[in-house]
């Protein structure tokens, strides 16, 4: 078997045992500190694998919002298509009927038949896009599944009655829902 130079150099007489332990403490000395220490290593390992668990957290929230984003865009074009092909034609006239939709005041025009069917619950105002269109109240239902706030429900946004105190001088007279000024 070949020995070490160490060991040659000792059995020839050349050093002794004391300047053998001392050359093994330098050498060890100038080693880095992780880089043959097992425990170093499996810190390093342990964070590596943290940063990769983090990372694919990440990338998966990303993942679901831009799913949520692609999916919610899909929904907006069917609603979309469903008011273009189902929606009532579109009336040319002065006569306006206006309608609070997400804390807004918005207007379409009416005339006095379209006017009646919105009131009576026959026609409902849809929103697509930035546009609003009466449509009939099954393809309403149809776009409410698909996104709720775009379905203009009128009958929910009536404020509750007050009930009248008995000091109330104007409590014999009603105030009517269509008054045109």
């Amino acid at each position: 078997m070949s020995l070490s130079l160490r060991e040659q150099l000792l059995q020839a007489g050349l050093v002794t045992t004391k300047q053998v332990k001392k050359a093994q403490q330098q050498t060890q000395q100038k080693r880095p500190p992780g880089k043959f220490n097992p425990e170093a290593k499996s810190e390093q390992q342990i964070a590596f694998q943290k940063a990769q668990a983090e990372k694919a957290a990440r990338d998966q929230e990303l993942n679901r919002q831009r799913q949520e984003k692609a999916e919610r865009k899909a929904c907006m074009t069917q609603i979309w298509q469903l008011v273009e092909q189902n929606r009532i034609p579109r009336v040319e006239s002065d006569d306006y009927f206006n309608f609070v939709h997400l804390n807004k005041i918005h207007r379409i025009a009416v005339d006095a038949a379209l006017r009646e069917r919105i009131t009576k619950g026959e026609a409902i105002i849809v929103r697509y896009g930035k546009f609003y269109a009466p449509v009939l109240p099954a393809i309403a239902e149809r776009v409410r599944e698909r996104d709720a706030e775009s379905v203009v429900d009128l009958h929910a946004q009536a404020p509750a009655e007050v009930p009248a105190s008995d000091d109330d001088p104007y409590k014999d007279f009603a105030v009517p829902d269509d008054l045109m000024w």
